[in-house]
């Protein structure tokens, strides 16, 4: 059983897409971010950089005391370990989708989340701040559709935990000033993972 401590953002809704993915029982602890639950010293036990998704599972590979982990790359990679699923054991392409779930938690990720928050949540506006995130966005996003225009999914032929971890940030892009007439590989990508029994259960439930 894994304990989930969540909200419902793109990086809370990366680990319900996995975890419904694979059919794995959870929980989910609900953190409102918005009053501060992300501060209490239980939270922060768990999660030391107060930041949702963070998880707990109660029947670790080893068998021992219950393992907490917290940062949303770092839960996918220890879940797909886990389960043997949505990573590949093939050398190269293993590789491939590592290196796409880096890129969107060390890059596409935050870019998007300022992005987000000039655009959206600011007190005032700041045309050099909004500018800079938007036009990032679009690099970001013409980087993805690149890779999309190679590949079905972004580490290759096979649906992972690189889709995955980019999937919840990249729905959003209407917030982001983006316009998907611009990257039809990545409008695409977006149809067919939405599509997905597992992508509709993890946004109905969560």
């Amino acid at each position: 059983m894994i304990d989930l401590y969540y909200a419902p953002t793109p990086n809370g809704y990366k680990i319900t897409l996995f975890l419904e993915e694979v059919g794995m029982p959870y929980t989910i602890h609900p953190i409102n971010i918005n009053t501060g639950e992300q501060f209490k010293p239980e939270f922060l036990a768990i999660s030391p950089n107060n930041k949702i998704p963070a998880i707990v599972d109660h029947q670790p590979a080893d068998g021992g005391e219950p393992v907490s982990v917290f940062e949303s790359g770092a839960i996918l990679l220890y879940l797909a370990n886990k389960t043997g699923q949505l990573l590949s054991k093939s050398l190269r392409e293993r590789t491939e989708q590592l290196q796409w779930l880096f890129w969107q938690v060390a890059g596409f990720g935050p870019m998007l989340g300022q992005n987000h928050h000039f655009n959206r949540y600011a007190p005032e506006v700041v045309p050099y701040a909004i500018n800079r995130y938007v036009e990032e966005s679009k690099r970001l996003y013409k980087v993805l559709n690149t890779q999309l225009e190679k590949t079905a999914y972004l580490g290759g032929d096979e649906y992972s935990i690189a889709d995955i971890a980019t999937y919840p940030w990249a729905k959003c892009y209407e917030h982001q000033k983006i316009d998907l007439q611009d990257y039809p590989a990545v409008a695409k990508w977006l149809d067919k993972v939405r599509q997905r029994p597992a992508t509709q259960a993890a946004y109905k439930d969560a």
